[in-house]
């Protein structure tokens, strides 16, 4: 058991290693997608060079998505509330991430068609005209990924609340043999444990369905766009993800005020 302890504990600090540099990562790849929007605007770059950082920035999310994975197999109820995540970012994740059918709300939300005031704020001075340009035929298939998006999203959600409500139960009857005295306790405790195991093993392969899912999302949604309009997408999107780890920091910051302030 104590092997398992000190396993977990380095997953743990693997899992926020891998976090922190894949949240640095995050600002490096906005500075290219700015300067590459900024250049397509211009017309200083081409659709070649444009869906060749594209590729880029997919093929980083894979390789970032197989290490969750492989990090997964270890501990993956430590993917549902990341330690190395601010409780504001894990007040709103999805198995592990983001919900994949917000990639495809943001769509809406940068092209007008149902812009929010908070977002309407946020994007304010920036540059997000191929955006607002989708065709009529754009727009149709931005419909239908969504649609099919969040059929395959309730499928993971039922599978997930079907897991979490066997592992709640599953060890309640060997408990209570145990609390009741029974000689075998011990045997109904390990075999309890064991099963356990298998549920979280489960939980892990849920967690890689539902990062397989983002990722085709992500594709699907920058290959229905124009290569200025994924990068304008993902610039967006990253320039969004980075703000949102700020203020849920900032949000810690003033709760941990407000309690010494108390004290």
């Amino acid at each position: 058991m104590a092997s398992t302890s000190s396993s977990t504990r380095t997953n743990r600090k693997e899992e926020e290693s891998l976090y922190e540099t894949w949240m640095n990562l995050q600002r490096e790849e906005l500075t290219e997608l700015e300067q590459a929007a900024t250049q397509a605007r211009n017309g200083h770059i081409n659709d070649q060079e444009l869906t060749k950082l594209i590729q880029k920035i997919t093929n980083n999310f894979q390789e970032y998505s197989n290490n969750r994975k492989r990090l997964a197999q270890i501990d993956a109820p430590t993917f549902f509330a990341p330690i190395s995540c601010t409780p504001l970012e894990n007040s709103v994740l999805w198995i592990g991430g983001c919900r994949p059918s917000s990639f495809i709300r943001f769509i809406y939300s940068l092209c007008g068609i149902e812009i929010e005031s908070h977002l309407t704020e946020f994007f304010q001075g920036t540059k997000i005209g191929e955006l607002s340009d989708l065709t009529a035929k754009q727009i149709t298939m931005v419909d239908e990924l969504q649609g099919k998006t969040i059929t395959e999203e309730r499928e993971l959600c039922s599978r997930l609340s079907s897991l979490q409500a066997n592992i709640v139960d599953q060890p309640l009857p060997s408990k209570l043999k145990k609390d009741n005295g029974d000689d075998q306790g011990d045997q109904y405790s390990e075999n309890a444990y064991e099963r356990l195991d298998e549920q979280i093993h489960e939980m892990a392969t849920v967690v890689e369905e539902a990062d397989e899912l983002r990722m085709k999302t992500l594709q699907e949604i920058t290959s229905l766009l124009t290569p200025a309009q994924a990068v304008e997408y993902l610039a967006a999107a990253k320039r969004l993800r980075l703000c949102f780890q700020q203020w849920g920091k900032k949000r810690d910051h003033e709760h941990t005020n407000k309690l010494n302030s108390v004290d």
